[in-house]
């Protein structure tokens, strides 16, 4: 369906903002209607300035994805631990605290996975692994 067409009329004490000379009155049926966007439409039909996976920052989708992985498992966050685009959304990684041990070396950790949509809702999530705090990351080379 095509935009609604406004018509404005002026009175004669304003003026063109760029010509500063005075405009006439006008009617509804004396000119042709202006081609003014209407706002509703043109935010509407507005294309939109990035591609919907890249609407929502790496930081906000870290954030996102920490919440989420918090609010379901209702556990403490150590930290994000990856923040990666993937297709038309965002994966997250998110380490969290399983079981608190005394000493903390001893803590049970583990690694979530949440994968977001373009606007940051959840479209899954799930625990990729368990460990001990004081055992290190085998995922990492060296010595």
């Amino acid at each position: 369906m095509p935009a609604q067409r406004r018509v404005r009329a002026r009175r004669p004490a304003e003026r063109d903002a760029e010509s500063q000379e005075p405009v006439e009155d006008q009617q509804a049926g004396d000119r042709p209607v202006e081609d003014e966007p209407d706002e509703e439409a043109s935010r509407d039909d507005a294309p939109p300035a990035r591609s919907r996976a890249r609407a929502l920052s790496a930081g906000g989708a870290g954030a996102a994805g920490l919440r989420h992985i918090v609010e379901l498992t209702g556990r403490e966050s150590e930290g994000i631990t990856l923040v990666k685009p993937e297709g038309d959304g965002w994966v997250v990684g998110v380490e969290v605290v399983e079981d608190r041990r005394i000493p903390s070396s001893g803590d049970v950790l583990a690694l979530y996975q949440a994968e977001l949509d373009a606007d940051g809702e959840l479209r899954s999530y799930r625990r990729l692994r368990r460990y001990r705090r004081g055992s290190g990351d085998q995922g990492e080379g060296g010595s």
